[in-house]
């Protein structure tokens, strides 16, 4: 009786708050990872791969370090989008982001959480979070469907999700090249 409204409620308004509570796990996800205690040298040693990754990254044009970036990123999320394992594996990534968001800010001398939430003033924040939230709440839909044994039906949803996913990575990877130009 309690989710009669839910039932009741049309199948693209399910799928946006299936979408809107994917992208809240998703930010508390990496949120609460910020707070995984750290010794010294895991802080120490995150942090050299971390510079040297953005060492990388800044010894490329835009155009590379944008097919770098989207690239990196297209693959976690097209892995997000399996049902079950996906998920599972985009929680354990989001987690990984928080630990080294957390170890970077630390080394720096910021607390985690004020860096963390200044990540969303850049577009591209906005644009990673919500492709993974997608892939969450497609991998909830697809697995769904699946039981309901009408999985044939939602591949082609599935299929549409990723695409849109990987026109905002796209645009995301490509603001971020470009910021890391103008600023590195």
């Amino acid at each position: 009786m309690a989710l009669e409204w839910l039932k009741a409620m049309p199948t693209f308004e399910k799928r946006v708050l299936t979408l809107g509570l994917s992208f809240l796990l998703t930010v508390s996800i990496t949120m609460v990872s910020l707070f995984y205690p750290l010794s010294a040298q895991e802080i120490n040693d995150l942090g050299e791969e971390l510079q040297q990754l953005q060492d990388e990254v800044k010894n490329m044009d835009v155009p590379q370090s944008t097919v770098h970036i989207f690239t990196n990123n297209f693959l976690i999320c097209l892995i997000m989008f399996i049902p079950l394992a996906g998920p599972l594996f985009g929680s354990w990534v989001l987690h990984n982001t928080g630990v080294v968001i957390s170890a970077s800010s630390i080394i720096n001398g910021y607390p985690p959480l004020f860096v963390f939430l200044l990540l969303f003033i850049y577009p591209f924040t906005w644009l990673e979070f919500l492709s993974y939230s997608l892939a969450f709440s497609q991998s909830f839909w697809l697995l769904w469907r699946l039981i309901q044994r009408r999985g044939r039906e939602e591949i082609k949803n599935t299929v549409l999700f990723i695409g849109v996913a990987a026109l905002l990575l796209l645009i995301g990877a490509y603001i971020e090249a470009w910021i890391i130009a103008q600023y590195a």
